[in-house]
């Protein structure tokens, strides 16, 4: 859908809105509609739900303006699934700026050998190979085998690469969750609770659970659990370049890195909008979006150009979440 059909689209909800529940105080700029905040979800609410999107909740934040929500069920704190990775990558930010880790760094240098030594090829993974995924191990850490394993890390390690790093990408949580264990290694204490102090209690998120392996290490690429309004201020600390009521939690130069042009990484998706991938973020299709991306359609979408960050939790099976990545272009993009 062209940008006049999306605005054409939003009137007609607008439309159907006013003859149902009165008069819409709304001005037009060109072919756009310029809605008063309140009003500025309502097609991309109308179109979830004649689509049945499975969307739990939406947060919209602009630089600026009062922050407009949504949402369709009670807020409870749900696994954001791979929006973890994105948290995992602040980690590495945050660690890189207290001087314990460099994105390029080896990781044999931070993670001891397993007792059968490290397999063919890991002595030349780099710590920038596990953040985009091209790793080249095949313990990608799907199967219940490798995620139940009484020591993933030893297994992760001790197995011969099957590319050479840097060379293909492939979706990995094993590789995210050796960024945990460096992290962990580094610091004495697990992933999770490293981050208390410096993320998530200055973003008021108390007790947030993470999933762990059977040793008791931060998954770091899953099982994050937060509530959509907590997800919503991650997102607000991305487009802030990790700014934080006069904080800098994550150095504002790392936020710039996960997605600048030289981060991302060509994964040979044929959908447009998982094209590349960066530091724990994937692109998206208009220009100089991005976003964090978990599976069942949870999505922190970055727009820079508009001063803008949308999160959105779901739950939808059977289907992409560029279904609902495509719903806000179409919707709520030209808006704004």
């Amino acid at each position: 859908m062209c940008p006049a059909d999306a605005a054409s689209s939003a009137s007609s909800t607008l439309a159907a809105s006013s003859s149902v529940g009165g008069s819409v105080d709304s001005a037009v700029v060109g072919d756009t509609p310029v809605l008063p905040d309140h009003l500025l979800l309502l097609p991309l609410r109308q179109r979830i739900l004649e689509r049945d999107l499975g969307v739990r909740a939406i947060h919209l934040h602009r630089a600026g303006r009062e922050e407009v929500s949504h949402r369709f069920v009670e807020d409870t704190a749900e696994n954001i699934y791979s929006c973890s990775k994105t948290v995992t990558a602040l980690a590495v930010g945050i660690a890189a700026g207290e001087g314990l880790l460099d994105i390029e760094d080896l990781l044999v240098d931070h993670l001891p050998a397993p007792s059968g030594g490290y397999g063919r090829g890991m002595d030349r993974v780099r710590l920038r190979h596990l953040i985009t995924m091209t790793s080249g191990s095949p313990i990608l850490g799907f199967l219940d085998e490798q995620r139940d394993h009484e020591d993933l890390t030893a297994l992760i390690l001790g197995t011969d690469l099957v590319a050479a790093p840097g060379e293909r990408w492939e979706y990995s949580n094993g590789s995210i969750f050796l960024l945990s264990r460096v992290i962990g290694e580094r610091t004495g204490q697990s992933m999770r609770d490293w981050l208390m102090p410096r993320l998530f209690e200055p973003l008021g998120i108390m007790n947030p659970q993470w999933h762990t392996t059977r040793d008791g290490h931060s998954w770091g690429a899953t099982g994050l659990h937060l509530k959509s309004g907590q997800l919503a201020r991650i997102g607000r600390l991305l487009l802030q370049r990790g700014e934080h009521e006069g904080r800098q939690l994550v150095p504002a130069t790392w936020i710039d890195a996960m997605h600048a042009d030289a981060a991302w990484v060509a994964t040979g998706d044929v959908e447009p909008e998982s094209v590349h991938y960066g530091y724990g973020v994937w692109q998206c299709t208009p220009e100089g979006a991005w976003r964090a991306d978990g599976a069942y359609g949870q999505l922190i979408i970055v727009l820079p150009a508009q001063q803008a960050v949308l999160t959105i939790t779901s739950h939808l099976e059977g289907r992409g979440m560029a279904e609902i990545a495509r719903a806000v272009w179409q919707e709520l993009l030209p808006l704004l």
